[in-house]
């Protein structure tokens, strides 16, 4: 591991990690709860999204206003996201504001009120947030993939949940999820920047100490077997038909995940790919095209979504399809390999330069391996791929028996798209 990265546990569990960034002028703060949308029953399904939102509405110290004040006002921002497996709460400004930028945080991870008047209140702005989606057919097609990938899981419902529960939960409910999840076993705190572990640990450890020993919350696994080719066919008067298919892969603790990176680069992460170049630069059949991929602690995801002509959806499905069978039947040349793998090291890379994302990258690997992730070690591991890994991935993720699909347009009939997948 880099000498950047540093790791402190606190006597509670909690682990408070640092990545030091000395040529940096700012500080990124997080602080990680390993829960999220797949740690919920059906009857909870939305309630870890509705906390990540009801943390900004109120502490014993500070009110919703003062909450985002005390962080805009020193230049800095706040904001939080939820996952599958995990929430985030993060802020960022300038590294001599690290204290006031931990003090906030903590101060909501750990001291939020849920105020009642604060949740009647954010039941219709979550509502709004539903209904936003389901506007967006690209992200209510991705919603759709899901649900076809994992009919009956927690793994294919909205993170967001639904109205129903959104409308149903109740403050005793929300508080207790959050008292039983937000726990030091579960807790990471990040800082990368202009930092200093020590310091870092000096402030966040007795701020972070009062939160209780707690559980690692458990999971429903996701199904080893498949129901095969699964479609999810929304109609709906949009100005372009949304595709997205995806087929089941491996999970983050398997090595075949770098090929599997690799091969949805070649497919369509960026402009050089098979499917951008043909489908978009060749035929002119759609706007958009990209493949991307989703690794969990017990399954995984590679995906294919396109926004196109109506009357095209035929063509561009059968022209994917091929392409796939095709990255099937014969192993990348070592050109395109390479390139591949020179796009990808270099995104990371890229990315890494900010300490956003450095703070999202310690975040992610401790909750997801129990270590941080030297990028050198990973760099090491794309480069070691080799074709025929590309292949043998492909082989085994990129059919039909694996397959689930979501549409979303003016399509009504269900039989040609099905035929199509068949």
């Amino acid at each position: 591991m880099s000498n950047a990265f540093r790791i402190t546990r606190l006597p509670n569990g909690a682990r408070i990690a640092t990545a030091t960034m000395p040529h940096m002028k700012t500080v990124a703060v997080g602080l990680w709860a390993g829960v999220g949308g797949r740690h919920e029953s059906a009857r909870q399904a939305g309630i870890a999204h509705f906390i990540e939102h009801l943390l900004f509405k109120g502490t014993a110290k500070r009110n919703a206003r003062r909450i985002t004040t005390d962080v805009e006002g020193i230049g800095g921002y706040i904001n939080a996201f939820t996952t599958e497996d995990h929430t985030c709460f993060y802020t960022k400004a300038a590294a001599h504001h690290l204290r006031p930028l931990c003090e906030v945080l903590t101060d909501i991870y750990v001291d939020s009120t849920f105020p009642e008047q604060e949740i009647e209140r954010e039941r219709d702005v979550i509502r709004e947030e539903i209904l936003m989606y389901r506007d967006q057919p690209a992200q209510h097609a991705e919603e759709l993939l899901s649900a076809s990938l994992w009919p009956g899981h927690p793994l294919g419902r909205p993170l967001t949940g639904s109205v129903d529960n959104v409308e149903r939960f109740t403050r005793d409910e929300l508080m207790d999820f959050q008292r039983k999840h937000y726990c030091g076993r579960t807790t990471v705190a990040v800082v990368a920047g202009c930092c200093d572990h020590e310091q870092v640990v000096s402030i966040l450890g007795p701020l972070l100490s009062r939160l209780p020993v707690g559980r690692t919350p458990r999971f429903t696994r996701a199904p080893r077997e498949f129901a095969g080719s699964r479609l999810n066919l929304h109609t709906h008067d949009t100005e372009q038909t949304h595709l997205a298919l995806g087929f089941h892969a491996f999970g983050r603790s398997d090595e075949r995940r770098y090929a599997l990176k690799l091969l949805s680069v070649i497919l369509g992460e960026n402009m050089s790919s098979r499917l951008f170049q043909k489908l978009r630069e060749r035929h002119g059949y759609c706007y958009s095209i990209q493949s991307s991929t989703v690794t969990l602690a017990d399954s995984g995801v590679i995906s294919i979504s396109a926004g196109l002509d109506h009357g095209k959806l035929e063509r561009v499905l059968k022209m994917i399809l091929r392409e796939v069978e095709q990255v099937c039947q014969r192993a990348p040349s070592r050109s395109e390999l390479q390139k591949a793998k020179d796009y990808t090291v270099g995104q990371m890379l890229m990315g890494l330069e900010s300490t956003t994302n450095q703070m999202i990258w310690i975040g992610e690997s401790m909750l997801g391996y129990g270590v941080i992730h030297d990028p050198a070690m990973i760099e090491a591991r794309i480069n070691a791929v080799q074709p025929e890994d590309v292949q043998r991935c492909a082989c085994h993720c990129l059919h039909r028996g694996r397959l689930g699909a979501a549409v979303v347009g003016p399509t009504k009939e269900r039989e040609p798209v099905e035929s199509w997948l068949a």
